[in-house]
């Protein structure tokens, strides 16, 4: 019975360590049952998590706030500082947290608190594994609903060491998680910098001393910039491009997004969302630029870096820029959030009764034009805080998968920890 479930839990045959063994969820946890109102004045100043609040992978909590201040009114799961939480609903079967305080949870997850025969560390770390994630989703896809019921968590396989061993399994993968977390602030910090950073660089109010031959500032509608830079509507610096392929040659279909800008579309979504018939649609070349004219106000512009010739939606504005501009700068630019926001302005004052921001007037809006070199001096800053963000990204993809092969051989019993030893009287 064990050799067959072991299997059935981690792909492979084999058996496990003497003295360990394979339990069902429910002889070795409580899970929550029956609900309070988070507006009894008992509950309400409580914090409240959902998984929205988990980190997956590490199970960090971030971004609390109390069912007060999110004016909750239907009914809620309490939990205590001995409590993991477990969301049960797809695509969130990964995350799972220990609080260490007493609050709230939303519906979409389940309090669960461990028997004294395991560690609620140990137990955290397995619910995180593959091994655990893989029997939950199954379950979710074989009833048909996206989530996984109380009676259904219950009957799930849990491995289990002797508890001295359970406290050395993860204390070892909890320092991975601390790596993991690490890193993942790490990111996010740079990020806020980087933000910062780009909204001084590209207004001027942060500059090469090389480049300042005033330090006066010009004020316009949406802030201000140098007098010594240019401010110049786009159609002075762009121009529009209405190539379509009419004979409807097979090149690669773009789609733009909020906050990747152009990506192709059957890898971004996994399927085919564009109309096989493609001669009516535009043609996007190399080193061009493209927006959504219907959905700019979301910031759905993008640059064209991928293809040296692809298609897009007639739906998309196409236009390209001349010398005196470089495109990796203006790109920065339109995708800011205050660009986000004058897109916004402009569709609404839009006479077009859809909504949509055409190029006669897009082509009216103003954007900061600084010297070619200073432009290229910028966009290095910028090439050089990507390359920092993305060498982090690696490293924290890298902790991940190491933490993710080393769970599966400490928690299937295949690598042992030697337990700490006893203390002699």
């Amino acid at each position: 019975m064990t050799n067959r479930h072991l299997e059935k839990i981690t792909g492979h045959a084999g058996e496990l360590p003497d003295g360990w063994s394979i339990e069902p969820l429910s002889k070795i946890v409580r899970i929550a049952n029956g609900q309070v109102l988070p507006t009894d004045p008992e509950y309400s100043g409580l914090p409240h998590i959902g998984p929205e609040n988990i980190e997956s992978s590490s199970g960090r909590i971030v971004g609390v706030k109390t069912a007060k201040e999110l004016g909750l009114i239907s009914g809620k799961y309490l939990f205590d500082e001995e409590a993991l939480v477990y969301a049960k609903i797809r695509p969130n079967l990964n995350k799972v947290a220990k609080p260490g305080f007493k609050g709230l949870c939303s519906a979409d997850a389940y309090p669960i608190w461990p028997k004294e025969s395991v560690s609620a560390d140990y137990l955290l770390q397995f619910l995180l594994s593959s091994y655990f994630v893989r029997q939950a989703v199954a379950v979710s896809m074989r009833t048909g609903l996206p989530k996984v019921n109380r009676e259904d968590l219950n009957a799930l396989w849990i491995i289990c060491p002797p508890r001295n061993e359970q406290d050395e399994i993860a204390e070892k993968l909890s320092g991975w998680d601390s790596a993991v977390s690490l890193v993942g602030r790490l990111i996010a910090a740079k990020q806020e910098h980087h933000k910062g950073l780009m909204q001084q660089l590209l207004s001027g109010k942060r500059r090469f001393p090389g480049f300042i031959s005033s330090e006066e500032r010009i004020e316009v509608r949406w802030g201000s910039y140098p007098a010594d830079w240019q401010y110049l509507p786009i159609g002075d610096i762009a121009e529009q491009v209405s190539g379509k392929n009419r004979d409807g040659s097979e090149l690669p279909v773009l789609s733009c997004t909020k906050h990747h800008g152009l990506v192709d579309s059957l890898k971004y979504f996994g399927k085919q969302v564009f109309s096989t018939d493609l001669s009516t649609y535009k043609i996007v070349r190399r080193n061009q630029f493209a927006y959504a004219t219907n959905h700019i106000e979301e910031g759905s512009i993008g640059y064209q870096d991928i293809y040296d010739e692809a298609v897009i939606s007639p739906m998309y504005t196409v236009f390209n820029t001349g010398d005196d501009i470089n495109d990796r700068f203006l790109y920065l630019v339109l995708k800011t959030e205050l660009y986000r926001h004058i897109f916004e302005a402009n569709t609404s004052a839009s006479v077009d009764r859809r909504g949509s921001l055409r190029w006669k007037e897009f082509s009216k809006i103003h954007v900061p034009v600084p010297s070619l070199d200073e432009q290229r001096a910028i966009v290095e800053i910028f090439d050089c805080c990507d390359r920092e963000l993305k060498l982090l990204r690696q490293q924290l993809d890298a902790f991940k998968e190491q933490k993710k092969g080393l769970m599966q051989q400490l928690l299937s019993g295949k690598v042992r920890v030697k337990p700490a030893k006893e203390a002699v009287a």
